[in-house]
């Protein structure tokens, strides 16, 4: 693997290219959003309305569409133009503002600017030499008082952790994110999930 960005990252638009051609298949698009994602909401009572989200990786939209569902201004992005065009189409009457943009560049005017933030499997996607570089990134996203959650891979005791891609998280990895102002509130394992909730305080 090569040093750089376009290395790390490139492979999900060969990917979503060669899907959209039907020469491959995503193994990640399902038919419904992340179920401890989904589960989390209900838990937690999660609700949107006048609040600012942004899903991280959302390739063809199923994570987005939930958050959107729930009253998010909702923003997705992906580096894969093919992806957000993908998502564009399955879902023509959606509210959600899909849009290309690479985590490890993030937008002028991104950072710090989300109610909620959701990283579902996407930090686990990218080499472990941009583990922190992708964790930093995502963290800013979050604004004073926001809410980050986190879904990954759980690394098991007995894996090889280069082994990948994917790079599945261990629980300090996961608990890396409170390095950039944010406090956790619960981190779990459910089944081979992570499912993290972090909040950034208030000013």
């Amino acid at each position: 693997m090569s040093s750089g960005p376009d290395e790390a990252t490139g492979w999900f638009e060969e990917l979503y290219a060669a899907a959209d051609c039907g020469e491959a298949e995503v193994p990640w698009d399902k038919d419904a959003p992340q179920e401890v994602l989904l589960d989390w909401t209900r838990e937690r009572g999660i609700t949107g309305a006048g609040k600012r989200a942004v899903v991280v990786g959302s390739g063809l939209g199923r994570d987005a569409e939930l958050i959107a569902s729930l009253g998010f201004d909702t923003v997705a992005f992906d580096i894969s133009p093919t992806a957000v065009r993908g998502a564009q189409r399955r879902h023509p009457e959606s509210k959600v503002r899909y849009v290309v943009a690479d985590l490890l560049e993030l937008p002028v005017g991104w950072p710090g600017a989300f109610d909620l933030v959701v990283e579902s499997i996407t930090v686990q996607s990218l080499p472990r030499s941009y583990r922190e570089r992708a964790t930093a990134a995502v963290a800013r996203l979050v604004a004073p008082a926001g809410t980050l959650i986190v879904v990954s891979g759980v690394l098991g005791e007995h894996e090889d952790p280069d082994a990948g891609p994917p790079w599945p998280l261990t629980r300090p990895e996961v608990e890396a994110f409170c390095a950039y102002g944010l406090t956790p509130v619960r981190i779990e394992q459910i089944d081979d999930r992570w499912r993290a909730e972090f909040q950034k305080t208030a000013g």
